[in-house]
């Protein structure tokens, strides 16, 4: 009993650095986006983190990539492109609102997780998955009026729409990994899909213009931190800590980085929250909290990538 309860400790140490790990992309990112655009900052982000994931799957994983078939391929394709648009819509909001309502509104998709669940795939919408469904929206509703009052970002309220679509977009990337996580683990399922999004982010930057050298030293530096920190330490520690603590207790804890990401930006960005903002963030929080404890199709995602 000892014994477990050391490694019970263990393993929520480990989830505790991976919070802390994620919670720094918001501020990584505003520092990059001293020079960089946001398509170049999420194409920096995903293609390193693949470059350092290929090697590793390729050695630990060299089969099962080969058994994939043609339509899985093109599934995994696609939640690339779903990643992609995540990555590209979030991190265009933080140029527009407070890391506080981007954050918080992205980590609202869980919530259209349920929802698609229930519209496309007939999965039943329990009583309190409802009512954290609805606790959610009030807040996010809340969030939107205080930025109308004081607006926090030279745009807010089209900032909160880019984080909002940041969460549909990586609803559709969970829902499509459930399938294909059927036939691949982890490593090699990300690495394809990091690639897959990598490539897409890429061909649009190239496509629009975006230069992709130039900067000066230091934003090379926030890219590096961007993919290594929360990208790759906090995302593993997520990951390792799934196979020892329940999933759902993994994905309540992770609603942490909102709370993490709101403390480094009030202490490193100057930027504090209204108490209207807190309190409909803390709503937010509270309705993802109770759908993802009461909702199968959200416990059921089991690798935990938002930031």
């Amino acid at each position: 009993m000892q014994g477990q309860d050391h490694a019970s400790l263990i393993s929520c140490a480990v989830l505790c650095v991976g919070i802390a790990a994620v919670s720094t992309a918001s501020i990584f990112i505003r520092y990059a986006q001293a020079e960089a655009p946001a398509l170049v900052i999420a194409t920096y982000r995903l293609a390193i983190a693949s470059i350092v994931l290929l090697p590793v799957a390729s050695l630990r994983y060299p089969i099962q990539a080969r058994r994939l078939r043609t339509k899985e391929w093109k599934l995994a394709f696609a939640s690339g492109i779903f990643l992609a648009i995540h990555f590209a819509t979030w991190i265009a909001s933080l140029e527009y609102t407070s890391v506080a309502s981007s954050v918080v509104l992205v980590s609202t998709s869980p919530l259209w997780v349920a929802i698609t669940a229930w519209l496309l795939l007939g999965e039943r919408l329990t009583r309190p998955a409802i009512a954290g469904l609805i606790t959610a929206l009030a807040g996010s509703l809340i969030i939107t009026f205080s930025d109308t009052m004081q607006p926090t970002g030279s745009a807010p309220l089209f900032g909160n729409v880019l984080a909002l679509l940041g969460a549909f977009a990586v609803a559709g990337y969970w829902l499509i990994g459930r399938r294909l996580r059927a036939n691949l683990s982890l490593v090699p399922y990300v690495t394809i899909v990091y690639s897959a999004a990598a490539l897409v982010l890429f061909v649009t930057t190239i496509v629009t213009s975006q230069p992709l050298v130039g900067y000066s030293s230091m934003i090379y530096v926030w890219f590096l931190l961007l993919a290594f920190v929360p990208q790759l330490v906090g995302h593993s520690s997520f990951n390792w800590t799934l196979a020892r603590l329940p999933a759902t207790f993994v994905a309540v804890a992770t609603l942490g980085e909102p709370i993490g990401a709101s403390v480094l930006a009030f202490f490193l960005l100057s930027e504090t929250p209204t108490i209207l903002k807190t309190a409909g963030a803390a709503l937010v929080l509270a309705g993802i909290a109770v759908t993802m404890l009461n909702q199968k199709s959200v416990r059921s995602i089991e690798n935990t990538e938002i930031l």
